[in-house]
């Protein structure tokens, strides 16, 4: 097939694209506020009305930096969060420039009641943000969280173990996270569009150094202590 198809075909219906381009976005984007990260993501931003699913070797290790950007930049919107594995941080989330006022959370005693609740989030169309968090998700589970995103235009993003890479899952989109010498490095395990096999490293703390770096041992007091609304006993003292 010649450009010149591809061409047309792109302009009799914007979601069709070739194996080896980055696919445009369906529906609207909210900037990451990371021009690397948006730079290898369909349509330059998160993708609004969809599962985004983030898989990380443990909690705390900047998920919430790297969502800080967008969460500001919902319009006022309220901001869900479910299954916290962190008390919230009122002051921490009012530092940011967010109003307080915005924040919700909420505990489950049961997996099933926490998806439940996601579910009705998405369904309501009221919170411009839902962060979940969940160790095992079935992937029927996972469809009936896609089809409820897709009803609204909600940020949604599943914080999920590194392990549940193998899993199939419908999310189009799945990053990878893992802490990095100052922020994170994101390797991207599925978008629409063609594959990425590189290695992206944000920089949350340009201010932090650690000449001998390892991601064993590092103490991560101050990093935590940044992160929008962990509180962390144990690491505290």
């Amino acid at each position: 097939m010649s450009d010149h198809d591809i061409a047309s075909l792109q302009h009799i219906h914007p979601t069709l694209w070739r194996a080896s381009q980055l696919s445009r976005a369906q529906g609207r984007c909210v900037e990451t506020g990371f021009a690397a990260l948006s730079a290898e993501l369909p349509g330059g931003g998160w993708p609004l009305g969809n599962l985004i699913e983030m898989l990380a070797p443990q909690h705390g290790i900047g998920e919430m930096q790297l969502l800080r950007p967008a969460l500001g930049n919902l319009g006022g919107r309220s901001v869900m969060l479910v299954q916290p594995p962190y008390t919230p941080q009122i002051a921490a989330w009012a530092n940011w420039g967010c109003a307080p006022g915005c924040l919700r959370w909420a505990q489950a005693r049961r997996p099933a009641d926490a998806l439940w609740a996601a579910e009705q989030v998405l369904r309501s169309g009221v919170f411009g943000a839902l962060l979940l968090w969940q160790e095992r998700v079935r992937n029927q589970a996972l469809r009936r969280l896609q089809l409820a995103a897709q009803e609204s235009d909600t940020l949604f993003v599943l914080v999920r173990p590194v392990a549940a890479a193998v899993q199939v899952s419908p999310a189009p989109l799945r990053l990878v996270l893992r802490p990095g010498r100052r922020g994170l490095d994101i390797s991207i395990l599925k978008r629409r569009g063609a594959s990425h096999s590189g290695l992206i490293s944000l920089h949350f703390y340009p201010d932090v150094r650690f000449p001998e770096f390892d991601h064993a041992i590092m103490d991560r007091r101050a990093l935590v202590a940044r992160e929008p609304g962990h509180a962390v006993p144990d690491l505290a003292h």
